[in-house]
């Protein structure tokens, strides 16, 4: 099946993605997050505030074993890790629903370069969201088009969607297309 070691996946090429979890109070979802993270080879994790980290027996009942193959670090709060990221050449998202955020199906992105080394997107909390004072320090704001009676997905839907979407675009760039 052509599954990497961990020690593999470690050294393997990443996809230039970053995911932040702000606030995440559910460590299945972090767990899950994490498997998906794994599963498209993102660059890392950054879990802020109260989201939990491993080692951890919930995040690994979902996580499945991701949580030792992904790279995390954990941050006091999302608003320090979204500053730490800016200063290491990533363009932040929020996925949030506001106004003037771009729908998922219209995002442009662009390979990495020398300025910009690679993307960021910040997960919210279950009930409220991503921070306000989160948003305001993020690039932009991307938002899942939604049809039905509700306006939200659970956190770890929306990271699969969005995690999917980052990696559908990046990998079928022509310039990134063998990296894998």
């Amino acid at each position: 099946m052509q599954r990497l070691s961990v020690e593999e996946f470690k050294q393997s090429e990443k996809l230039p993605l970053i995911v932040v979890l702000d606030n995440v109070r559910s460590l299945y979802n972090v767990g899950s997050v994490f498997r998906s993270a794994d599963a498209f080879r993102i660059q890392a994790i950054c879990l802020c505030g109260i989201t939990a980290c491993p080692p951890n027996a919930e995040i690994h009942k979902t996580a499945l074993g991701a949580e030792d193959s992904v790279e995390w670090r954990y941050f006091d709060d999302a608003e320090q890790a979204v500053e730490t990221l800016h200063g290491e050449g990533c363009y932040v998202y929020a996925i949030e629903q506001v106004e003037g955020s771009t729908k998922l199906q219209n995002l442009q992105l662009q390979p990495s370069s020398a300025t910009q080394k690679s993307y960021a997107v910040v997960f919210g909390n279950e009930v409220k969201g991503v921070q306000q004072r989160v948003v305001d320090r993020c690039d932009g704001c991307l938002e899942i088009p939604q049809f039905g009676t509700k306006h939200s997905l659970n956190v770890s839907v929306t990271a699969g969607i969005v995690i999917w979407e980052f990696a559908r675009r990046l990998l079928l760039t022509p310039l990134l297309h063998n990296r894998f």
